[in-house]
């Protein structure tokens, strides 16, 4: 009886030591790196994940992916429930980078080894109910965190993470995140009682489209990631959606208007003080802009989409019931990039018989590149406009797309696909590689 109590103690002494290695923070999976070529183009793509079941997503393409050494890819899974993973690009090599979860966007910095996230904040009792979360901004040393996991000399999660300082519930936040180009501080959303507090300038707009999304207020807030402190920002009549920093310049933050459709003004900048709050490409009511992407110092890239029919009587005008006269091709659709500073507005492009519906570029100003309705990928030469076709059939699900995203030395770009799953569901991470007489053409 003692030698089986004995037994049953070290049984369960085994269980509860190994549930926290099972999730800790550095634990390393084994390469799933397939390097094929594209059956239709030839263009080499790398598969960093290439099982199915994985849950694997890229963070959203309006977010640096790649680590400041140019090596690691940061990305959301399930082998891990819960918890963000980064690949090498080179070996193949999966590291778990977060433990004890994360909320909403995770934000790679681009000038050093270090990831930024959002996650609630526990009650101080564990049986304790809360409603209403405070939420830790979160510091990971990514370049400590993969040494230690290279070495197998791992340590507890304190060592690698520090809290950069807490957003109170009050506040609303819930994981929209951004850096600033200076990565000191953080941008994230407000929700919509905080915000209302405020002084706003224009009358509160109510729901727009048949989604009855879209309505105010709303508003941004920062935090100082060194000194914890948490500021307001700016609060606005409508309801605010995807946030970035300018990587290139400090103090300006970017966003839409979300009405998960056509916006009456989908795209908006501020400085970092609340002030010249301003709209960027001001569009028109045939305009459906959509999809916006910080991709140099001084540009925006965005899609306007031709996805509706074009009718031969006048369009319904009535944007609570549809969607207005916009977005069909009748007027100018494509990839376009406006200038922040200038206004100059450019059409880049458009696809025949399809659209544009998420964009990227490079920041040496050469190309852009966006995803169709098809799930291909294309590149545009901003010089020629000439459109080449890099990838295609790229299965996703059908609320995900490829989103593209530029590597920052512009020599690659990061997608989404169930290329390779046999459910055709499954999305991987996978690298294209842009060809290496592209990459000669500016040099």
């Amino acid at each position: 009886m003692r030698r089986a109590t004995r037994t049953l103690a070290c049984i369960i002494t085994s269980m509860m030591l190994a549930l926290p290695v099972s999730a800790q923070i550095g634990r390393r999976f084994p390469s799933e790196r397939k390097v094929i070529n594209d059956p239709k183009t030839g263009v080499e793509l790398i598969f960093l994940t290439s099982q199915s079941g994985m849950g694997d997503t890229k963070i959203y393409q309006t977010h640096n992916q790649w680590t400041s050494d140019g090596k690691w890819v940061v990305f959301r899974s399930n082998r891990v429930r819960g918890e963000a993973m980064a690949v090498n690009e080179e070996t193949g090599d999966i590291v778990q980078v977060t433990e004890g979860g994360y909320s909403g966007m995770l934000c790679v910095a681009r000038n050093s080894m270090y990831l930024y996230y959002m996650r609630p904040k526990q009650a101080a009792k564990p049986k304790e109910k809360q409603k209403e979360y405070d939420m830790e901004v979160v510091e990971i040393d990514l370049e400590r965190l993969f040494a230690d996991s290279e070495a197998n000399t791992l340590k507890k999660k304190k060592h690698y993470e520090r809290i950069c300082g807490t957003i109170p519930a009050e506040m609303g936040a819930r994981g929209d995140m951004a850096l600033d180009g200076s990565e000191t501080f953080a941008y994230f959303r407000l929700g919509k009682e905080y915000a209302g507090q405020f002084p706003i300038k224009e009358e509160i707009s109510g729901t727009f489209g048949p989604r009855n999304m879209g309505a105010g207020p709303s508003g941004i807030g920062k935090i100082d990631l060194t000194t914890g402190k948490v500021e307001h920002v700016v609060s606005v009549h409508f309801q605010v959606g995807h946030i970035q920093g300018n990587p290139w310049h400090s103090g300006e933050v970017i966003f839409c208007w979300e009405t998960g459709g056509k916006a009456p003004q989908r795209t908006w900048m501020v400085n970092a003080d609340g002030s010249n709050l301003r709209p960027i490409y001001r569009e028109t009511e045939y305009d459906w802009v959509t999809h916006e992407a910080v991709i140099s110092e001084d540009e925006l890239a965005f899609a306007v989409i031709g996805h509706r029919p074009i009718c031969e009587d006048e369009q319904p005008t009535d944007f609570t019931k549809d969607w207005g006269p916009a977005g069909t091709k009748a007027y100018a659709t494509g990839l376009a990039v406006v200038n922040m500073r200038t206004r100059e507005f450019t059409l880049e492009g458009q696809v025949d018989g399809d659209n544009f519906w998420h964009v990227a570029g490079s920041h040496d100003g050469h190309w852009v590149a966006g995803d169709t309705f098809a799930r291909e990928l294309w590149l545009i030469d901003r010089h020629t406009k000439e459109r080449i076709l890099l990838t295609a059939g790229h299965k996703t699900t059908a609320r995900d797309h490829v989103h593209p995203t530029f590597k920052p030395d512009g020599t690659a770009i990061e997608i989404q696909s169930a290329m390779l799953s046999e459910d055709d569901r499954s999305m991987n991470i996978c690298i294209v590689k842009l060809p290496k007489h592209l990459l000669e053409r500016y040099k």
